[in-house]
């Protein structure tokens, strides 16, 4: 699994809808500063004074799927236009009789959408969502794999004949194949089947869309500026502040491409973090003296010890680079807390050591800040930052440590301490720490179980399912049996202690997926086998209001 697809996961309580934008943008966090006073106004012309961002939008994408395995819940779909698709596709891929597929009950026509995030590079994972069709009589998605669908940009042209039931005849216009999804459908566990029809019928496959082509990111020259000269100063400004080096030879970021066009690729160290890159990237200076960039270092000094106009400040010192330093260093170390988050936060991404202790101390006291500070540190390369991270881990809140805990792979996803295994199509962590018993799960972008506490167990007596075929019951030696039934491949059983991380290993060895594992977990949460604390996408919020204290 990819690093970006693991990373973007921290940023899942600020995705709209399935993907997109992540939280750790502190430029939209909160709102704007007011103009600065007269005399602290700048001279510098910036990029962002003579362009703007351009593909910073999320693209949706969807089409229709096909979800199979179903056990009885499934239906034939009604005459439709999505219906006629798919047979064509299914066709064209050698099924003899869809009709017959369609009403054996084992299948469902969904709806499948996803969005293609700024910057998606091609081979990259996000989350896609399904929906049964408006009319459908399919029961439950429950237990579903969906096969692998093309998803395009897609429009529907109504024309004005009808039917002979009186319905629209619409064409479906479609446009290329973007992206493939495929996967489990992981249903929200807590859906009751006898009542909660609307959750069964909709569904996850968490990370199962890969994108067929990259996104380019870029600026635009506004209509005053435009022309090849400011292009090319637009493009050596960028330059001269973000490079990177393939085979010895320094590689530039932009490109300008015409006379208002100035292509971008994404500087490694921001590749998670998209619009604070086009942040910065706005924030560099066009061309300035080494005098003028000292003048403007110390008035932007000024501007960073005040908490109003902080923010700005600290972007428009990360874009300088490493000249600002210390500046930011100074700012570190404020009494006053936006003062130190900022500062801190820019010094992250300019890797300096000293942001480490100031964003470890935020992550832990300050939930405003929590989210910003723990994307930060995961960016840094020093050991400082993976103490302090390490640290976290104990603690008492769910998000802090499963955060932490997340910027801790980011950063050295090799380490055996947060490595994990990859069970079934799904990560597994055990983590020998302290602190309250956690089992954490996700329902989005990576299907993934972290037990916080190695010695988690389960109480007797239970039985719970996972999926259809798996069911999880006790023994009267006080053992766990993990017992799958099926027709075609025969019972299997496998016998194991109450120890958790020995049930779920059980439970994919027969076969289970995570959407089997994690309604295991859920009912066993449920019925009180499970006394350990449950969290499922336990991460820090973006957005929440921060009070300023005044002085």
């Amino acid at each position: 699994m990819k690093r970006r697809q693991l990373l973007l996961l921290l940023s899942s309580t600020a995705i709209f809808g399935l993907g997109g934008c992540s939280w750790w943008n502190g430029l939209t966090m909160r709102s704007q500063s007011p103009e600065p006073p007269e005399q602290n106004r700048r001279s510098t012309t910036l990029v962002g004074d003579l362009a703007r961002p351009f593909g910073t939008h999320s693209v949706p994408i969807e089409w229709v799927g096909l979800v199979t395995c179903l056990h009885h819940t499934g239906s034939d779909p009604a005459p439709s236009p999505e219906r006629t698709e798919l047979m064509e596709e299914m066709q064209v891929r050698g099924v003899k009789n869809p009709n017959a597929l369609f009403a054996s009950g084992s299948v469902s026509l969904v709806k499948v959408r996803g969005l293609l995030r700024p910057g998606i590079q091609k081979g990259d994972h996000f989350d896609v969502e399904l929906r049964v069709m408006s009319g459908s009589e399919t029961t439950s998605l429950r237990g579903g794999y969906l096969l692998p669908t093309g998803l395009r940009q897609t429009e529907y042209l109504r024309s004005n004949l009808y039917l002979k039931d009186n319905f629209h005849q619409s064409e479906l216009r479609q446009g290329w194949v973007m992206a493939v999804a495929e996967g489990p459908v992981l249903i929200d566990p807590t859906a009751d089947p006898k009542q909660d029809r609307v959750k069964l019928c909709r569904g996850r496959v968490l990370g199962g869309g890969v994108a067929q082509k990259s996104r380019t990111l870029g600026v635009v020259l506004t209509p005053e500026h435009k022309g090849v000269v400011n292009s090319s100063r637009v493009a050596n400004a960028i330059n001269k502040r973000f490079h990177t080096y393939r085979k010895g030879i320094q590689i530039g970021m932009a490109k300008a491409q015409t006379d208002e066009y100035v292509e971008l690729a994404v500087h490694p160290r921001y590749r998670e973090n998209v619009e604070r890159y086009m942040g910065v990237v706005r924030a560099i200076a066009i061309s300035e003296t080494a005098y003028e960039r000292k003048q403007r270092i110390a008035a932007l000094r000024l501007r960073l010890l005040d908490p109003s106009t902080a923010q700005e400040a600290a972007i428009e010192l990360e874009a300088i680079g490493k000249e600002a330093g210390d500046t930011l260093c100074e700012a570190a170390a404020s009494k006053i807390s936006e003062v130190r988050f900022y500062a801190a936060e820019a010094l992250a991404y300019l890797d300096r050591r000293e942001a480490a202790e100031p964003l470890g101390q935020i992550a832990r006291d300050e939930p405003a800040f929590r989210v910003y500070a723990l994307a930060a540190l995961a960016t840094m390369q020093d050991y400082a930052a993976y103490e302090q991270l390490r640290n976290l881990l104990p603690d008492p809140s769910a998000e802090t440590r499963y955060g932490a805990f997340r910027a801790l792979w980011l950063m050295s996803p090799n380490d055996r301490f947060v490595k994990g295994e990859v069970l079934g199509g799904f990560h597994f962590h055990v983590l020998d720490v302290g602190g309250p018993p956690l089992v954490h799960v996700t329902r989005s972008h990576i299907p993934e179980v972290v037990l916080f506490g190695r010695e988690q167990r389960l109480l007797l007596p239970l039985a719970l399912n996972a999926g259809n075929d798996i069911l999880v019951t006790s023994t009267p030696q006080n053992e766990v049996c993990v017992a799958k039934y099926s027709v075609q491949d025969g019972d299997q059983k496998r016998t194991v202690s109450t120890r958790l991380d020995e049930v779920i290993r059980a439970v994919v060895e027969l076969g289970g997926t995570y959407p089997d594992v994690v309604q295991a977990i859920q009912e066993a949460r449920a019925t009180g086998a499970l006394t350990s604390r449950f969290a499922v996408d336990a991460l820090p919020e973006a957005d929440r209001p921060y009070v300023r204290v005044e002085r």
